[in-house]
């Protein structure tokens, strides 16, 4: 293990007492500013919303507002551009957060919740309808891009027994 690399990216579990004060992680630190900034949009709800109250819907409702803080043109079916990966011009299509982004910030959050005393069982997270939501919303940047969304196949037994059966060169 590169100990001193570990240390320069802020990483080690900080049992080396002459470190001093160990900085969280970027994934740490990146895992703590989301679940604040989730924290704040329910506390801004009308009326407040404590997490235990907390569901799949208020956490679509998050998506949802951050999309307006987006870089991702996403084009819409109607735009002149739709489909295609690099439009030779600007348009007018909304800007939207990226597939990426959304799907490492569920993730984050969804650690979050369980650390910050939430239950497994319960994680808003972790349900189905952020999971569809996902989906869609993949499916939707890569159609607008023009980018095909393919679901990768499973190999069968016969791929299988076809590529054993190949030699070694």
């Amino acid at each position: 293990m590169d100990r001193g690399k570990d240390l320069a990216e802020g990483s080690s579990p900080g049992s080396d007492p002459a470190a001093g004060a160990v900085t969280p992680s970027r994934y740490e630190s990146q895992k703590r500013r989301d679940w604040n900034t989730f924290g704040q949009f329910l506390r801004n709800q009308r009326p407040p919303v404590s997490l235990p109250q907390c569901n799949s819907n208020h956490v679509l409702d998050f998506l949802r507002y951050l999309d307006q803080f987006g870089k991702t043109k996403v084009h819409l079916q109607g735009c002149i551009f739709y489909g295609q990966p690099e439009p030779p011009a600007p348009c007018s299509c909304p800007l939207r957060q990226a597939w990426g982004s959304l799907d490492a910030l569920i993730g984050r959050l969804r650690a979050a919740y369980e650390e910050n005393g939430g239950s497994s069982e319960m994680n808003p997270f972790a349900s189905g309808a952020i999971r569809i939501y996902l989906k869609e919303v993949k499916e939707c940047q890569a159609k607008a891009r023009g980018i095909p969304y393919k679901k990768k196949t499973k190999k069968t037994d016969s791929d299988e027994s076809n590529s054993s059966s190949m030699p070694f060169s």
